[in-house]
C-alpha cells in the first residue's frame, strides 16, 4: 500500500517567500554549493545560458534575477554534483530499478558513461564510444528505415535538431515525432489554416502595450512562471486579465515578486480580474458565448446607428467566412452554451464586456486547450474571437500559444517534423546531394501504434522520457521490449531507459549549461522561444560527467557510423565549430535565419519573420479565416457515474521530471498518487478526505485501464470533473483518445469511473475485507 501524502493547505501567493525557500531547497538537494549558485545570475541573460526549462520569452533588458523557481530547479537539476557511474549499474538490475519512483531515478545524478544492456545479468555495462557508434550503425543499417523512429525532446538545440533530422533523412526515414506531438501540435495544425502561421503572433513587448489579456487552459505558476512578471506589470497598470481554467491556479490569482523587497513585506498583486472555472473541455462553448455577445452588441449598435463594436474594416479587408460564423453565433442557444461551458451567462457577459472595452487584446492558451478531443476547433475559436475586433497584427494584440519545453518550437522550425510538406526537402537535396524520403512519417501516436503492432523495430531518442510521457502505459511498456534497437541519448536516468529492447544503448550527453569544448574552442548553441525569437546560449560550468559528449558530437558519431561518406557534408567540421551548422541552417532557411551567426546573441533574441504579424495571411485564400466549429457544445457525460479526468503537473515537476514529490500550491506534501475532487461529488460518492479510490477508464475496446490507491483530496474543481498527476495517470489515457486533426493525446478530458477502494478490517485471526461481511 502506498504511503499517503499529507494535505497542508497553502494560502500564500505564487512567488514570494515560498519560491525563495524552494530555490534554497533544490540547491541543497542537488549538492550545488550556495557560493556556486552564481550560475543563476547568468540564466536567460545575453551571453549567458538559456533556461533548460520552459520556453517563455527572454527580455532584452533582463532583471538582475531573470529566472523563476522552476528555472532554478531545472538548473540545479542539471549542474548537480551527483553522478551515475558504471558502479551504480553494477549494483542494480533493471528489474529492481523499475520499482523506483521517477524522482528516485533522476535524483541519482548525471549519467557519466556510455552503457549497453546485458540480458544475462539484466544490467547496463560500460562500452566505449566508438564501439557503441559502430554497433548502433550496424543495427540501423540492418533495419528498414521506415521501421525506425527518431524522437526528439524539447531540450535539443537548433544545431543538434538540424543535424539530427538531416542524419535521419539521409539514413532514409521520415519518422520524426517530437514532444510537440504531445502538446502543441494542435496549434501547429489549427493556426496555419486560419492565419497562415503555425506559431503565435505576440512578442514580449506586446504585453507592455495591451489593454486586455485573456487566458485559456494554462497553469502559468508551474509551466511558465517568468510570464508572471509581465502579467503583474499589466495588472498593476489596470489591464483586465480574464482567466478561464477549471482549477483555480495560484499564479493566475496572486503573485509576489521575490525581487521586490516591498512586495515581500506587504504582499503581492492580484493577477486575474475575472476567474471563470470552465468545465473540462468547455472553453469553445465559453468563447462562442463571448462571440455571441460581441455580435449581438454590434447588431444592436448597427440598428441604433451607434459606433460599431466589430472592426468592420478589418473584417472586410482581411478576413473570410465572417457571415457564416456570425450566423452560427446568433443561432447558438444560451442553454447549450451554459451546459457545455459550465458557466452562467452572467459570467460570459462579464468576460465579453472586458473584451469589447479593450482596443488591443492578447489571448494566451496552453495544454488545457490543446490536449482535448476538440482542441483544434477550440484554438480556431480563439482566433475567431480575436478576429472580431482586429486583434491580430497590431501592437498589444495577438494570439499567444504558450509552449512548454525550451526549444520544442524551434525544433519544428529546423526540420524536426514527420510531415514532408513542412520540410524544405528540395533544398536539402540540393545542398547535400541525396534524395530525401518524401513520405509522411509517424507522429507520437502513430509511433506508439507501430510499436504495439511490431512494425517499429528501432527507436533513437534524442533526450526525453518517451515511454513515461505517452498514453497507454500498460500496453506500451510490454511492447517496448519487442524493439530490436533502443538508443537513449540522455543526461539523467529515467523510466524509458529501464525497459530494454533486444539491443539497448544509453548514451550520456552534456547539458546546455555545461561548457561544450570542441576543437575550435567553447561552443554556443541556439533555441527559439514561444514568441518565435531566436536566442544564443553559452555553457557556463565545467561538465559534471567527464565522459559525456555533446548532442551534436553524438549525432555526428552515429551518422558517420551509419551513412556512406558524403563529400557535401563534413560531420567532423560541424562538431568542431557549431557556427558551420548555423551557416547550414541559414542556407536551408534563408528567409528565417538571415545573418544567423551575427544576430544570435542580440538582446531579447531576434524574431523570425511571421507574415501574420504584418496582416499578411499565407492561407490558401490569402485571408484570415473565421471558421464555424462542429463540436463547440459538447455536453457533459450523460451518466451520473461518469467523471471527466484531466491530468496536470505539480509545482515540483517539469514535464516528466519530478524534482520533489510535493505540490506546494495545491497543498500536497510527499505524494503524487492523489485525485482532486469537488467536495459535493465526494459527498455524493460517500467519500471523505483521505479515502482511496480506483479510477478506471470508460471505454468498450476490451482494454482494462485502471489506477488504484489514489488518495481523495477535496479541491475547488467543477462538478463531475477530477484531476490527477501526469505522468502517473497516463495509464488511464487510451491511445485512440486524441485531438481530432492533430493526434495530440487528449489527456484533459478522459471519461472515467470511480470506485472506493475496499479497506481491509483487522480482526483476530487475520484480515477480512469490509465488503465480505
Amino acid at each position: 500500500m502506498r504511503q499517503k501524502a499529507k494535505v497542508e493547505p497553502y494560502n500564500a501567493p505564487a512567488g514570494g517567500w515560498g519560491s525563495l525557500s524552494a530555490v534554497v531547497h533544490i540547491l541543497s538537494q542537488e549538492e550545488v554549493a550556495m557560493l556556486g549558485s552564481e550560475i543563476l545570475l547568468k540564466q536567460n541573460k545575453p551571453g549567458g545560458f538559456m533556461c533548460v526549462s520552459c520556453s517563455w520569452a527572454k527580455p532584452a533588458k533582463p532583471r538582475p534575477f531573470e529566472f523563476c523557481e522552476n528555472g532554478a530547479k531545472a538548473t540545479a537539476w542539471e549542474v548537480t554534483g551527483k553522478t551515475v557511474t558504471p558502479g551504480f549499474f553494477s549494483q542494480h538490475t533493471l528489474t529492481e530499478l523499475r520499482s523506483w519512483s521517477d524522482h528516485q531515478l533522476e535524483e541519482q545524478g548525471r549519467l557519466s558513461t556510455p552503457m549497453r544492456y546485458d540480458l544475462a545479468s539484466d544490467k547496463y555495462v560500460p562500452v566505449e564510444w566508438q564501439e557503441a557508434f559502430r554497433e548502433i550503425g550496424a543495427e540501423l543499417n540492418a533495419l528498414d528505415p521506415r521501421s525506425v523512429v527518431m524522437y526528439t525532446s524539447g531540450r535539443a538545440s537548433l544545431e543538434a535538431s538540424y543535424m539530427y533530422q538531416l542524419f535521419g533523412r539521409m539514413y532514409g526515414t521520415s519518422n520524426f515525432p517530437d514532444s510537440s506531438n504531445m502538446c502543441h501540435e494542435t496549434t501547429s495544425v489549427a493556426l496555419p489554416e486560419v492565419i497562415g502561421v503555425p506559431v503565435g503572433t505576440v512578442l514580449l513587448e506586446d504585453f507592455e502595450r495591451t489593454d486586455c489579456i485573456f487566458f485559456f487552459g494554462h497553469n502559468t505558476t508551474t509551466n511558465a512562471p517568468r510570464m508572471l512578471h509581465p502579467l503583474q506589470e499589466a495588472a498593476q497598470r489596470g489591464v483586465p486579465i480574464v482567466t478561464f481554467n477549471p482549477l483555480r491556479e495560484r499564479g493566475l490569482e496572486r503573485f509576489t515578486n521575490p525581487q521586490n523587497p516591498l512586495q515581500m513585506v506587504v504582499g503581492g498583486t492580484r493577477i486575474s480580474s475575472q476567474y471563470h472555472q470552465v468545465r473540462l473541455g468547455g472553453d469553445a462553448a465559453a468563447i462562442a458565448g463571448i462571440c455571441k455577445c460581441v455580435i449581438q452588441a454590434d447588431d444592436l449598435a448597427k440598428t441604433k446607428g451607434g459606433p460599431r463594436v466589430l472592426d468592420v474594416d478589418f473584417i472586410e479587408q482581411h478576413t473570410s467566412g465572417f457571415e457564416d460564423f456570425a450566423t452560427f453565433c446568433r443561432n447558438a442557444q444560451w442553454s447549450d452554451i451554459e451546459s457545455a461551458s459550465g458557466l452562467g451567462r452572467e459570467a460570459i457577459f462579464e468576460a465579453a464586456d472586458a473584451y469589447m472595452a479593450a482596443k488591443a487584446v492578447i489571448a494566451n492558451y496552453g495544454m488545457g486547450v490543446t490536449q482535448h478531443r476538440h482542441g483544434v476547433e477550440t484554438a480556431k475559436m480563439i482566433v475567431n474571437l480575436l478576429l472580431l475586433r482586429g486583434n491580430i497584427g497590431k501592437p498589444g494584440a495577438g494570439i499567444s500559444p504558450i509552449r512548454g519545453h525550451s526549444n520544442v518550437q524551434g525544433q519544428r522550425t529546423v526540420g524536426i517534423s514527420e510531415k514532408a510538406k513542412l520540410v524544405p526537402l528540395d533544398k536539402l537535396a540540393e545542398l547535400y546531394g541525396f534524395e530525401p524520403p518524401r513520405w509522411d512519417g509517424l507522429s507520437t501516436v502513430d509511433a506508439c501504434e507501430g510499436i504495439l503492432k511490431g512494425d517499429v523495430r528501432g527507436f533513437v531518442s534524442l533526450g526525453g522520457n518517451f515511454l513515461r510521457a505517452v498514453p497507454e502505459r500498460s500496453l506500451m511498456e510490454p511492447a517496448w521490449s519487442g524493439l530490436r534497437l533502443s538508443v537513449q541519448i540522455a543526461t539523467k536516468l529515467n523510466r524509458s531507459h529501464l525497459v530494454p529492447g533486444d539491443v539497448t544503448y544509453l548514451l550520456p550527453c552534456l547539458g546546455r549549461i555545461e561548457i561544450d569544448e570542441q576543437t575550435s574552442g567553447p561552443q554556443a548553441v541556439s533555441m527559439e522561444d514561444s514568441t518565435a525569437c531566436i536566442h544564443g546560449s553559452r555553457g557556463q560550468r565545467r561538465p559534471v560527467p567527464e565522459n559525456a559528449r555533446s548532442e551534436p558530437a553524438i549525432i555526428a558519431g552515429l551518422a558517420k557510423a551509419t551513412l556512406k561518406p558524403n563529400q557535401k557534408i563534413d560531420w567532423d567540421a560541424w562538431v568542431a565549430d557549431y557556427s558551420l551548422v548555423r551557416d547550414a541552417i541559414e542556407r536551408t532557411y534563408p528567409d528565417q535565419f538571415r545573418d544567423f551567426n551575427r544576430r544570435m546573441f542580440e538582446p531579447g533574441g531576434f524574431p523570425r519573420p511571421l507574415a501574420a504579424r504584418e496582416r499578411k495571411w499565407k492561407t490558401p485564400n490569402g485571408k484570415a479565416n473565421f471558421t464555424v466549429p462542429k463540436s463547440a457544445f459538447v455536453p457533459p457525460p450523460e451518466h451520473d457515474d461518469i467523471y471527466e479526468l484531466m491530468t496536470l503537473r505539480a509545482d515540483g515537476q517539469f514535464n516528466t521530471t519530478i524534482y520533489t514529490e510535493d505540490d506546494r500550491f495545491r497543498g500536497i506534501v510527499g505524494g503524487r498518487y492523489v485525485v482532486f475532487m469537488n467536495p459535493a461529488d465526494m459527498d455524493a460518492e460517500g467519500l471523505k478526505q483521505g479515502d482511496t479510490v480506483t479510477v478506471s477508464t470508460e471505454a468498450d475496446d476490451g482494454v482494462e485501464r485502471t489506477l488504484s490507491e489514489l488518495q481523495v483530496v477535496a479541491y475547488d474543481i467543477p462538478r463531475r470533473s477530477i484531476a490527477g498527476y501526469y505522468p502517473e495517470c497516463n495509464v488511464l489515457v487510451p491511445l485512440w483518445h486524441y485531438a481530432e486533426g492533430s493526434k495530440v493525446p487528449a489527456a484533459k478530458s478522459v471519461p472515467v469511473r470511480i470506485v472506493k477502494d475496499v479497506v481491509p478490517e483487522i480482526i483476530e485471526g487475520g484480515e477480512i475485507p469490509i465488503s465480505a461481511k
